[in-house]
């Protein structure tokens, strides 16, 4: 092995690779649940993992799938990912990570990639390991498969409010609905819902998107516009956060943008506290 080099890592480097992201479980979760997955399950991947050494140790890590996620990435090797990225064309739909990381590899990448449709330089990473300041909502509970032509609306209208555009267009909603349902199969999704005269509708949704045995990161936060300033959220929130604690891992982290402080004052409530800054460079 050269002093410095990368290259493309097999099953045999997934321990080395872990131990890249225990550097920082919370930060680096969204690769550390993925590089389990593969383990696991080696045809669920479908991407690379780009690994950097340095004196002829793995010192930084890149996911490279349908996002691209660097890992403890050093300046040396943010300019080695960033070559390889250039070399292979964008096939990625976001580069996604801590800030610190992000940020740089944009910077190497945005005259051949460029321009992005969106930056988000400022996301809070959030996390708790106790149980929640406030009162978990009894009405919070696991969707039941039953419930999934109720729940993909529901969604669909949170992809699109966040990204920007629907996640149906392309095919009609068959990825996305297998996406949705393999979630709740799982027992990864939360819902709450209401009965109206025109039947269930969602309230409050989330998933659980990366799942380790240390720490879970939250995501498809969404509350139904006709219950937002209810009061909804926070309580919502913290019936999410007891059973993740409960039943999953001991810790529960999420990523906000920094312009939306009506969630961030919610997850403050809860009982989230910033322990860090992640960035979303979006295609």
């Amino acid at each position: 092995m050269l002093r410095s080099a990368l290259r493309v890592l097999g099953r045999d480097d997934l321990d080395e690779a872990l131990e890249v992201c225990a550097t920082n479980p919370v930060a680096n979760l969204f690769v550390a649940a993925r590089l389990t997955s593969v383990r696991l399950d080696p045809r669920r991947h479908t991407g690379e993992i780009w690994g950097f050494y340095e004196a002829g140790r793995l010192r930084s890590v890149c996911w490279s799938g349908a996002n691209l996620v660097p890992v403890e990435a050093t300046p040396v090797a943010l300019e080695a990912f960033a070559h390889r990225a250039r070399r292979h064309g964008r096939q990625c739909s976001s580069i996604v990570g801590p800030a610190e990381y992000v940020l740089p590899l944009w910077q190497h990448l945005q005259s051949s990639w460029g321009p992005a449709r969106d930056v988000r330089a400022n996301q809070p990473l959030m996390a708790m390991s106790r149980e929640p300041d406030v009162a978990s909502d009894p009405l919070v509970r696991r969707t039941r498969v039953d419930e999934l032509e109720v729940l993909v609306p529901a969604c669909v209208a949170m992809f699109t409010e966040e990204v920007g555009y629907s996640p149906i267009a392309a095919d009609g909603g068959t990825v996305y609905r297998t996406q949705v349902a393999s979630l709740v199969a799982a027992g990864r999704s939360y819902v709450r819902m209401e009965e109206l005269a025109g039947g269930s509708q969602v309230v409050f949704k989330a998933e659980l998107g990366s799942v380790t045995r240390e720490a879970v990161q939250v995501q498809g936060v969404w509350v139904n516009p006709r219950w937002r300033g209810r009061g909804v959220a926070a309580p919502a929130m913290a019936a999410v956060v007891a059973a993740v604690r409960r039943e999953v891992a001991p810790t529960v982290s999420l990523y906000v943008n920094g312009y939306n402080t009506r969630a961030v004052r919610a997850y403050e409530r809860v009982g989230f506290r910033s322990v860090g800054t992640y960035a979303t460079i979006l295609f």
